[in-house]
């Protein structure tokens, strides 16, 4: 009996001094303090940049997006596909539509947003990419922490994101993403050395889609509430898709069209009654 107390005695030390060891390693004096509840510019709409039309796409990108537009003038969703409650993935998550919550650790920098699975995980661990990752809407992200000022404190967060799944677009706008998902987003995340209220992330678009490399500086602001809400797409949701096409639900419960001339779904398996 004592021998075994002494064994368990022995595992639970071991056991405390690798705990002791695993949080001696995160010296988190080394890290930036990016703690608080950060959220896009006040008054800012959700979009990527004002306004959405001068994205550089090629020609054939930019039929989608005219056509986009006309269509959501019509009534219709477009090219834009988060009112199906599709994540929005990247980039568009980082237009960052309900508050965001950095949290850094020493192998993973979490990035928590209160919207359609809108949350990300970047890879700080010295990791290569993974040769059989399954593609998601946020891609898969690998980071790199960089002391740019030489003070022992790193204050850059360097990201790539590659490995996609679609439809994706880039804002509410609808501005399109290449069907092929090759997407390779960059960013470079700090916080404002004139204003510790901001911090920025430098993000450039690698996409075919587009003519060019696309760089767009995204800011958020540290917010005085700490309280963070819950946001279930689901619930509330009044929009349906039935085959290809969008319908809409009334507050009767009834289905309704989006645009005007919108003919029903194809209604052969009901039973068709005679008025």
């Amino acid at each position: 009996m004592a021998k075994r107390i002494w064994i368990a005695t022995l595992t639970l030390a071991a056991g405390l001094s690798l705990l002791a060891g695993a949080a001696q390693a995160f010296d988190e004096s080394k890290y930036p303090d990016w703690k608080g509840k950060w959220q896009r510019p006040l008054g800012e709409r959700p979009v990527w940049v004002k306004p959405p039309d001068k994205a550089p796409l090629t020609a054939e990108y930019q039929a989608i997006f005219d056509w986009d537009v006309a269509d959501q003038k019509a009534g219709g969703h477009g090219t834009e596909p988060s009112w199906m409650c599709l994540p929005p993935g990247m980039p568009r998550a980082m237009n960052v539509f309900e508050p965001m919550e950095i949290v850094i650790t020493p192998k993973v920098t979490f990035v928590l947003i209160s919207h359609i699975h809108d949350n990300r995980r970047i890879y700080t661990d010295g990791r290569d990419w993974p040769a059989n990752a399954d593609p998601s809407y946020f891609g898969y992200s690998i980071g790199r922490w960089i002391d740019e000022d030489g003070d022992g404190r790193y204050d850059v967060l360097e990201v790539e994101t590659r490995n996609f799944m679609g439809p994706r677009s880039f804002d509410n706008a609808g501005i399109p993403l290449h069907a092929d998902n090759e997407t390779v987003i960059r960013e470079r995340i700090y916080r404002d050395k004139q204003d510790p209220r901001v911090i920025h992330d430098e993000m450039t678009t690698i996409d075919h889609a587009l003519t060019r490399p696309w760089t767009v500086d995204k800011t958020y602001r540290l917010t005085n509430n700490p309280e963070f809400v819950q946001n279930i797409c689901s619930v509330g949701n009044v929009h349906v898709v039935i085959g290809k096409d969008a319908y809409f639900l009334s507050a009767e419960g009834l289905l309704m069209p989006t645009k005007k001339g919108q003919g029903p779904p194809d209604l052969r398996y009901f039973r068709q009654t005679r008025q």
